[in-house]
């Protein structure tokens, strides 16, 4: 078989001395009988692991939680502002048509409002004059 400079042979160690499955304080590796099997200890000192994978594994459940319902919140918004969409579109489409139609009737009309309005200026300034000319003495 040939060395594998990962696994410290000797070929020579990119870990610079150090075993090179150790990962944290409490760990340590010891070769075994094979040149494949690796015996793992597990120093007393740190035997809490259980309870800190046991803690992670909650916060992950956690976190897995609190993103299926972002996602359940983010279809709902979608949801909505689709139909919102939907509802502006048809306001558009009424008020677009509703001009049309005040537009048919004002063709229709002819220019006779403008001749009401003149008229009734007109009549404005004329009893303004005359009010004008009755309290003046």
């Amino acid at each position: 078989m040939a060395s594998n400079p990962l696994r410290g042979g000797a070929g020579g160690s990119l870990y610079g001395g150090a075993a090179p499955y150790r990962s944290r304080d409490g760990l340590s590796t010891r070769t075994g009988a094979g040149s494949e099997e690796i015996q793992l200890r597990i120093d007393p000192m740190h035997s809490d692991l259980d309870d800190e994978i046991t803690g992670l594994h909650g916060q992950v459940r956690q976190l897995k939680n609190i993103a299926k319902e972002i996602g359940s919140e983010a279809q709902f918004q979608k949801n909505f502002l689709d139909e919102l969409q939907v509802t502006l579109m048809r306001a558009q489409a009424g008020v677009k048509n509703n001009i049309k139609k005040l537009n048919l009737s004002i063709i229709r009309s002819g220019n006779n409002h403008v001749m009401h309005v003149v008229l009734f200026a007109l009549l404005c300034f004329f009893i303004l004059y005359m009010w004008s000319k009755m309290f003046k003495r």
